[in-house]
Parts: structure tokens; C-alpha cells; sequence
């Protein structure tokens, strides 16, 4: 009974924290100003991190390699989605791919 009392306390301080930092951004977007340098630095950052999100979610798989189907679906998506095509076709053509490169038994 503890630990869930502990589970829930913990839960409950993560959202406030998520809620207050959500909330400082525009609250203080108009007080702080930032170097252009900075602002370029932050938002290189971003994408630098998303990139690392994306290889490291399409290429393991636990502890170990995904394999080739997981990798070779998420350059189906970029490929299309660098075409600019719609979100939805991206998602189900990509996950079209990777069930077809299965069901042919690649891993």
C-alpha cells in the first residue's frame, strides 16, 4: 500500500513539474531574450536530439539490433516524408514495408 501511495505522490509531482515548465515558456518567453546565437544552439539541439531518438528507437531493440525491417521501414518514411507526403500516408507505408519485409522472414 506504500509503494502505491509513493507511485502516486511521484506521478502527481511529475505533472506539476511538466505543468509549470509548460506554463513558464510563454509566461517568460517575453522576459528573457536570448542571443541569436543561443536561439540557433537550442534549436540545433532539438533536432539533434530528435535524430538520436529516431536512430536509437530504429536501430535497437532492447539490447541488442533491431534487425533490417524496423531500419528499412524508418527510410521508407523519411524518404517519404522528405516528398512531402501526408503524415498518414508516411506512417501506413512505412508499416506496410516493415510487415512485408517480416512476412518475408528478414528480421
Amino acid at each position: 500500500m506504500s509503494s502505491q501511495i509513493s507511485l502516486i505522490v511521484a506521478m502527481l509531482v511529475l505533472a506539476a513539474g511538466t505543468f509549470a515548465f509548460r506554463l513558464a515558456g510563454p509566461a517568460l518567453r517575453s522576459r528573457i531574450n536570448f542571443p541569436p546565437q543561443a536561439e540557433r544552439l537550442m534549436e540545433t539541439s532539438a533536432i539533434v536530439l530528435l535524430a538520436s531518438l529516431v536512430a536509437t528507437t530504429a536501430l535497437m531493440e532492447g539490447h541488442g539490433p533491431a534487425g533490417i525491417a524496423r531500419p528499412a521501414g524508418v527510410v521508407v518514411a523519411g524518404v517519404l516524408a522528405w516528398r512531402k507526403m501526408p503524415f498518414l500516408v508516411v506512417v501506413l507505408t512505412a508499416a506496410a514495408f516493415t510487415a512485408v519485409l517480416r512476412l518475408l522472414g528478414v528480421p
